[in-house]
């Protein structure tokens, strides 16, 4: 299995690792920088060996990745593998908004069901069951979300159940909340954010958030 160096080191660009298996496009790695679409976080964009990545896909707890046909590696060969960093820390960024904005909105929104979730490197959204327009309360959820952004507290992240890969992080005296994505080591990283509410359906409500 993978051994998944992103939640050792999420600042890290590239890495020099080996191919651990080979099935026609698809690639395995000993270990990986490279994170696959998981917990609504969109995959990382990059490369193995100077091949580009088409898709990342987790299967389990093994990552896959497929390349073009014709790629040449084998098992057993030296690779590096690079990441699109301004990508992956956008994400980052985006994500852990997400999470911030996501513990608030239960704390407002009293029963509300969390029912989708995406992080793009343009902007995070999500998605609950709710009765009535969350507009009301966007304003009072940003304050709160930019007053833990600018303390610039530290963010911990690590294993709950090391076995089963899972993981949490944890912000002291706010929350801690499992999650295998890649964080932050501080909430001022996240800069500043922006609210904004979209109705995508009768009963369903969605908040959007942006970096500004």
């Amino acid at each position: 299995m993978t051994r998944k160096v992103f939640w050792e080191d999420p600042y890290l660009t590239s890495l020099e690792t080996r191919v651990a298996g080979v099935d026609g496009a698809e690639v395995t790695l000993e270990e990986t920088i490279f994170y696959a679409l998981s917990g609504g976080q969109e995959s990382d964009a990059g490369a193995i060996a100077g091949r580009p990545v088409l898709e990342a896909r987790k299967d389990g707890r093994e990552i896959i990745y497929t390349l073009a046909q014709g790629h040449g590696l084998a098992a057993g060969e030296p690779v590096t593998v690079t990441i699109d960093w301004d990508r992956r820390y956008r994400l980052m960024r985006l994500h852990f908004a997400a999470e911030l904005v996501l513990e608030l909105c239960y704390r407002k929104l009293k029963g509300a069901e969390k029912i989708g979730a995406h992080i793009s490197p343009d902007k995070a959204r999500l998605d609950f069951l709710w009765g009535q327009s969350v507009s009301p309360l966007l304003a009072d959820i940003r304050a709160e979300a930019m007053k833990l952004i600018e303390a610039d507290l530290p963010v911990i992240s690590a294993f709950s159940d090391r076995a089963s890969e899972r993981r949490y992080w944890k912000v002291d005296g706010f929350a801690q909340v499992p999650c295998g994505g890649t964080h932050l080591r501080r909430t001022g990283e996240v800069g500043r954010i922006a609210l904004k509410r979209n109705n995508i359906g009768k009963g369903k409500e969605r908040v959007d958030i942006f970096l500004a």
